[in-house]
């Protein structure tokens, strides 16, 4: 059985400029890169799941996802980091394109991507972490079974005020890379 990260994309590896439509807007978040390849040393599959709403509001379409999840591979693979699998939900109940107009399975918090991803790789969720900047990523994670971390970029800081009972992450930090340190750094201290 494998383990795995679950990452959030947008506001957690790279910025949010608000429905990412134009390739030259992509960026990194500083040291993002560094935490993935730290997760990825430590033997974990790095699995990206993201809802793109923007699909089903008429702002770009599929291709664009995934000519964006390919550019950010190419950029990866130059700094020794391979995404195992990318995942992304184009549905949304409010859309305006009628395709995607519908309450789905794959849509976070629901599990449908984790589900399709430990499907493909035969992962262990309890040894798997969930990663984002939004507590539907915690629900996520708490959903499929996984431990949760919460990230200050993105929307993190304002999402991290509206913690409760049910949403509260198993680790709250500044970044990503931050988060990454912390769950290696808890995987060393398990194996002694």
């Amino acid at each position: 059985m494998n383990k795995a990260v679950f990452l959030d994309r947008d506001g957690n590896i790279i910025h949010d400029p608000g429905y990412l439509s134009d390739l030259k807007k992509f960026r990194f978040y500083k040291n993002s890169v560094k935490g993935l390849k730290l997760l990825q040393d430590s033997g974990f599959k790095l699995v990206v799941l993201t809802n793109q709403s923007g699909v089903a509001r008429g702002f770009y379409g599929e291709d664009f996802v995934k000519a964006t999840h390919k550019y950010m591979s190419g950029l990866l693979e130059k700094q020794g980091v391979k995404i195992d699998a990318y995942y992304y939900c184009p549905h949304h109940v409010d859309a305006s394109v009628e395709r995607y107009k519908k309450d789905c399975e794959c849509r976070k918090p629901k599990t449908g991507m984790i589900d399709m991803a430990v499907k493909k790789f035969k992962i262990d969720l309890k040894k798997s972490w969930s990663i984002g900047d939004k507590l539907t990523d915690v629900k996520l994670g708490k959903n499929a079974g996984t431990k949760t971390a919460l990230v200050l970029t993105g929307k993190g800081k304002k999402q991290e005020r509206k913690i409760d009972a049910k949403t509260k992450p198993d680790i709250v930090s500044a970044n990503l890379y931050s988060a990454a340190k912390k769950i290696t750094a808890g995987l060393k201290s398990e194996a002694k």
